[in-house]
């Protein structure tokens, strides 16, 4: 199946509404961590139903490539101290690999906003969970 779309009440890929589903539970982690109790060991269950997280390999900014259990940390670090929202632009969905561009807002605690352009890679097997994620960014 190939698909591209900049509507997303147009997204029929299953790949891709995983994708989007992805998408939605970050945001809604990042502000249910703000609440005490919040746990980087339970706190994640919900997107780790959509990935294998033993074969998990995430690649971000400088190469910086990790498994599920740094990413979790590195997520948890960031959810607990930022807020985050996000503007869709485009999805594709190609074979096994999902391709997104958002407009990603991050507002650190304290902090200014930071605006970034992104491209999300998403790699999934054939039993549709996600093994692989790559994340470019455009800063000002």
């Amino acid at each position: 199946m190939t698909m591209t779309t900049t509507n997303k009440a147009e997204v029929t890929g299953p790949l891709s509404r995983k994708v989007l589903q992805y998408g939605e539970t970050i945001e809604g982690i990042v502000r249910a961590a703000k609440e005490p109790g919040f746990s980087s060991e339970t706190g994640w269950a919900e997107l780790e139903a959509l990935m294998d997280t033993a074969r998990f390999r995430r690649v971000g900014n400088d190469k910086a490539a990790m498994g599920w259990p740094v990413y979790r940390e590195l997520l948890t670090r960031w959810a607990t101290t930022t807020d985050f929202r996000s503007d869709f632009h485009r999805i594709s969905e190609v074979g096994n690999l999902v391709f997104l561009e958002l407009t990603e807002y991050n507002q650190p605690r304290g902090g200014a906003q930071s605006v970034v352009n992104s491209l999300s890679l998403y790699e999934f097997d054939d039993a549709g969970m996600l093994v692989h994620l790559d994340i470019y960014l455009q800063h000002d």
